[in-house]
């Protein structure tokens, strides 16, 4: 039996990591294990509207890699699910985009999502905040990490 890669649903925030040195290794790692078939890169096309204002070498970067992504939309579904986060106060209105991205990974079906946004997206009081939304509004639990938190070494078995 073919194991399938992760579909990883990776937010701008790796993309622009790749320039910052806390958090250029664990991005470039995470990159490197989708260049070598370990994770399937999935962004959305709000990423990529993100992207758009993003320095040059930051859309240079995803332009390198973008033969290996996988671009979802941003369904009627995940919108509603956006919406329900907002309600929930996971995150307030001026993030938006946040609980945008966390429910299009969510509908999408992705393994998980990756960011480096600590405050609003990889944050244990919000994780379960929305994973007990996705659940009573009928979708799987999404896992949520950071870059360092999901790349592997060659021996692991995933």
């Amino acid at each position: 039996m073919t194991k399938r890669p992760l579909r990883i649903y990776v937010d701008t925030s790796v993309f622009g990591g790749v320039f910052d040195d806390e958090f250029e290794r664990a991005s470039l790692e995470l990159f490197d294990q989708a260049r070598r078939g370990k994770c399937r890169v999935v962004v959305s096309s709000l990423v990529i509207d993100e992207l758009m204002g993003a320095p040059d070498p930051v859309r240079a970067m995803f332009h390198e890699l973008r033969r290996l992504v996988e671009v979802v939309g941003v369904t009627e579904q995940a919108i509603a699910l956006q919406r329900a986060y907002l309600d929930a106060g996971i995150v307030g209105p001026m993030r938006f985009a946040d609980a945008l991205h966390v429910a299009v990974a969510t509908v999408s079906e992705c393994w998980a999502i990756v960011s480096w946004n600590f405050k609003h997206i990889v944050n244990f009081r919000k994780v379960s905040l929305y994973n007990w939304v996705n659940t009573a509004r009928g979708y799987g639990v999404i896992a949520i990490h950071s870059p360092q938190e999901v790349i592997f070494d060659e021996e692991e078995d995933v």
